[in-house]
């Protein structure tokens, strides 16, 4: 018989399953269980303060543009982690021991130090700015109080797309992407479609930040989103 912990722990891992919005990552794009579809645009910054006054007033004026120019809503996520440099460290001790110019080698020991007190005295955060581009094939408007109400009391349920409609929905899709990245363009924001693997690692961090700091996903080909 199992431990009342043991079967806590199981209730709770199926019911956040159960709960989860995304049913699947597939062709780099998110398929919702309600049948609705997402693209994940990865954009940069520009330092709008640095600019002249003639820049920021055309950054103004495109970003205007921008956003007159949407016929659908968009999302925009900022995230802010902890940057992990293990991965640095590691390849910085790795040239250290190779090196074999002593100076050099004394020179790569003394910044390998630096590193290890400058992450010491307080954590260097990496900021990523993400726009999240949406596809419904259905609308809200046609759905009734009721029908609403239901939605929000019950789990979310999965809508199996058939090949033929999901290729439909995702060119319609490419569309909204194509649009929104050509309008961020001309503001001088640069932006990349994230791929399915970048989804997945995206969403892996998202929902398990602490695990991901020390269990990095190896085959991403095995994950698949339990519907």
């Amino acid at each position: 018989m199992e431990k009342p912990d043991k079967l806590a722990k199981n209730k709770i891992k199926i019911s956040t399953q159960q709960y989860l919005d995304i049913a699947e990552i597939k062709d780099d794009c998110v398929v919702l269980r309600d049948g609705t579809m997402r693209a994940v645009l990865l954009a940069s910054s520009i330092n709008f303060a640095l600019k002249s006054e003639d820049e920021q007033n055309a950054v103004i004026e495109a970003y205007i543009r921008f956003l007159n120019n949407l016929s659908f809503s968009l999302q925009i996520v900022i995230q802010s982690r902890e940057l992990n440099i293990t991965s640095y460290l590691e390849y910085l001790k790795q040239k250290e021991k190779e090196q074999t110019n002593r100076l050099l080698k004394m020179q790569t020991g003394d910044y390998i130090d630096y590193i290890q007190e400058l992450t010491a005295i307080g954590k260097i955060m990496n900021k990523r700015f993400y726009v999240i581009v949406p596809y419904s094939p259905l609308s809200d408007k046609h759905k009734n109080f009721f029908s609403l109400l239901g939605e929000s009391l019950k789990p979310a349920t999965s809508i199996k797309l058939k090949e033929k409609s999901f290729m439909e929905y995702k060119e319609m899709l490419d569309r909204r992407v194509s649009s929104v990245a050509g309008g961020l363009e001309a503001m001088g924001v640069k932006t990349t479609q994230l791929d399915t693997q970048g989804l997945i690692e995206l969403y892996y961090n998202t929902y398990n930040p602490e695990t991901a700091k020390n269990q990095e996903l190896v085959d991403l080909n095995k994950l698949r989103v339990e519907r």
